[in-house]
């Protein structure tokens, strides 16, 4: 490591990084890894990792202190006197928050996200240094238990290989979601990369045609330019075989070049002599020179069918394009210079920015998660104003989510659009290359409907913002009818209870201000006898005849009839009397992770976690309650499956034995060709009974594992 560093800052002093190393390295005495080796193994390669990518010295000390905080004594103000205020403030950054106290698992993990991001957007150096701890775990993940590991891999794909890809940090996002989808979907992997492997000896010898014929094709034209061949990321190409459902010799992006060259002038001439060459495939050419992503990635992409008829993708770039795409927002950073955080304009950075001005309205933390885990979505639509302005959203988003990209009030008024000239539906899905012009009108506000249609976090937030308004104000009028319905029932008079009583009755109930006691009523998380037994007087005429009153001269909770049990196998956290069920949109089983949702005079409903109308459902956070699995079901519950496979005789007697063996029951099964495939595939939809969701997910490895199956997917 620090051999590198010598190579690469010829005249830094290593001092520090030598005492960092030092100092570490006694503060983890005794301390190992669960594979055995000295737990300074760890930090050392983090920062070894960091070396490679030309890194300052300030982010290798903070890769070999980074655990400090975490696993031993070390106090922050100790770092911050032997190494600085700059090396402590980033430790502390990349440090996790497990020493604080929070009521759940999730709650810590939204907490340590949001340290995170509020520290980079000071030091961009402490997301750097957190990707590159997280790619040496995930490289070591083989020594935790298999729990962990799918716990790992699985927030690995959903956070940081999506935060690697929006700072333009290519070769780390590859290497980070190859690695998780190993952990998480081992058959499919497995069976992936044998049919690789099985191609190999053809797939090198055509990647070698097809270099020399480019290299010596360049070289007439006077392009310099050097020529690479790779196979398509193991990932990526599962990604694009379950959205496609083909196999895998129909991925036409399998195999690809990369023509790195001295200037955008040859690149696009090395383009012109590509498609001389060979024929390009119809809408597979891509300029991100001229519009680069957001996360500044630029080259030319072209898909091309070559000889003997096999379809390949070629890449131009220049080298620094090429440096670019390689380490992204790392390869900006001159920290020899001084300068430790990003520029006011970096458009890598932006979306960062307003993800922590957005923390702070969004108390919740599943909130929370679930609007970084669309942020981070990858953005690929580009679309434009009449104007000209670019305007980069995500795939398949609507013109609301337009409206809300050029400014608040636009997306609030925004009551149509035009596309391309044309009036089309809000719930449009954008396209590459659109002109959008937004129809508004003053006075007009979003509809909760539109939940449904968005994409973007920032289009979500704002309607939900005003939304909740809306509906808090509705919720509040209806708590205060249904109180006044239930004092008259009971012959009390609301009239005579002073606004002192009030607030009384809702600080007993866990609330600020009387609205929000309103507003519990209204959203039906209290009864209004509860309420009133807090209220109303000593007065035993109040109470019918014949029935023992309570404090308040009103029947006990005990008298009080419970709501049916709803559910047997779930239950609100906290409380064994409210009506529960399951939604029909999503019908959790037993091991999918629930939230409840409470619904008015309905009682709970019960949502997965991963049901889309979840976030449509939870813009008021006073409607989501806590839920839980309260036994093991014995009863079976039905899930609805698709399975696309290829057209062939005996795939449904595969399929068939893999759930005989499960001893699961099918409802239902329809079977037909897939028309989409060009007449070689078939589509499978049946509905089976299973008992949890261990037992879905063994009957999905198995089915995916068989010979003809392209992909297996849930559907309810």
């Amino acid at each position: 490591m620090a051999d590198r560093v010598r190579l690469v800052r010829p005249k830094e002093d290593l001092a520090p990084l030598e005492s960092a190393y030092r100092f570490a390295a006694e503060r983890h005495t005794g301390q190992f890894r669960l594979s055995g080796e000295p737990y300074i193994s760890h930090p050392l390669a983090v920062a070894g990792i960091l070396a490679e990518m030309n890194m300052d010295v300030v982010s290798l000390q903070t890769a070999l202190l980074h655990d400090l905080l975490e696993d031993t004594d070390t106090r922050l103000e100790e770092i911050e006197k032997r190494f600085g205020r700059e090396v402590a403030r980033c430790v502390d950054g990349v440090t996790k928050l497990r020493k604080l106290q929070f009521f759940t698992s999730e709650a810590r993990q939204a907490e340590s996200y949001r340290k995170m991001f509020l520290a980079m957007t000071d030091d961009v150096r402490v997301i750097i240094v957190k990707l590159t701890d997280r790619l040496h775990n995930m490289r070591t993940i083989g020594s935790l238990p298999r729990e962990k590991q799918e716990r790992i891999a699985r927030e690995t794909l959903e956070i940081y290989a999506p935060i690697s890809h929006r700072l333009g940090m290519g070769k780390i996002r590859g290497e980070l979601e190859d690695l998780a989808f190993t952990v998480l979907e081992p058959e499919a992997s497995a069976d992936l990369l044998q049919q690789i492997e099985s191609r190999r000896h053809e797939i090198e010898a055509f990647l070698a045609g097809i270099r020399r014929s480019v290299e010596e094709t360049l070289r007439q034209e006077g392009i310099p330019a050097r020529v690479s061949g790779r196979v398509k990321r193991v990932y990526s190409i599962y990604q694009k075989m379950r959205r496609q459902k083909v196999p895998l010799d129909q991925v036409y992006d399998l195999l690809a070049l990369r023509i790195v060259t001295d200037s955008v002038k040859n690149c696009y001439a090395a383009l012109g002599v590509i498609h001389n060459e060979w024929h390009p495939i119809p809408g597979r050419i891509k300029d991100f020179i001229a519009i680069p992503r957001p996360n500044m990635y630029q080259a030319l992409h072209t898909s091309v069918i070559g000889p003997g008829g096999h379809a390949f993708e070629v890449q131009i770039r220049t080298e620094e394009m090429h440096r670019v795409a390689e380490e992204g927002i790392a390869a900006h950073w001159k920290y020899k210079e001084g300068h430790t955080g990003p520029g006011q304009d970096d458009q890598r950075i932006a979306w960062l920015r307003q993800l922590v001005e957005w923390q702070g309205e969004m108390q919740d933390p599943g909130d929370f998660l679930s609007t970084l885990r669309v942020d981070l979505y990858p953005e690929e639509v580009c679309c434009f104003t009449p104007r000209g302005k670019v305007i980069v959203l995500p795939r398949e988003a609507t013109p609301i989510d337009f409206a809300y990209a050029i400014h608040s009030d636009v997306g609030h008024s925004c009551v149509g659009a035009k596309v391309n000239g044309r009036i089309v539906p809000l719930r449009y899905a954008l396209r590459n290359g659109d002109v959008v012009e937004i129809l508004t009108q003053a006075g007009h506000m979003p509809s909760k409907d539109w939940l449904a249609l968005v994409k973007t976090s920032r289009a979500r937030n704002k309607i939900k913002h005003i939304v909740n308004l809306n509906e808090r104000a509705k919720a509040v009028e209806i708590g205060v009818k249904l109180l006044e319905k239930e004092a008259r029932r009971l012959g009390l008079s609301l009239q005579k209870v002073g606004k002192t009583d009030l607030e009384r009755a809702a600080s007993d109930h866990g609330f600020g201000k009387v609205e929000d006691l309103q507003a519990a009523l209204g959203y039906g998380r209290l009864s209004a006898r509860q309420v009133l037994q807090k209220l109303a007087p000593q007065d035993d005429a109040a109470a019918p005849a014949g029935q023992i009153k309570g404090a308040a001269g009103l029947p006990t909770p005990a008298q009080i009839a419970s709501p049916p049990a709803g559910d047997l196998v779930l239950k609100v956290k906290g409380a064994d009397d409210l009506l529960v069920y399951r939604a029909k949109c999503c019908a959790p089983i037993p091991g999918d992770p629930i939230v409840g949702y409470v619904t008015r005079g309905k009682g709970v409903a019960v949502h997965s976690s991963y049901c889309s109308n979840v976030q449509n459902l939870l813009y008021e956070a006073e409607r989501k309650i806590d839920v839980e699995w309260a036994r093991s079901a014995s009863e079976a519950f039905p899930v609805r499956m698709l399975v696309h496979t290829d057209d062939r005789p005996g795939i449904l007697h595969l399929l068939t034995n893999v759930l005989a063996g499960e001893e699961c029951n099918i409802r239902n099964l329809d079977a037909r060709p897939d028309d989409a495939r060009n007449g070689d595939g078939a589509v499978i939809e049946m509905t089976v009974d299973v008992k949890e969701k261990r037992q879905l997910d063994r009957i999905v490895s198995a089915m995916r594992r068989l010979s003809g199956v392209r992909d297996v997917e849930r559907t309810l």
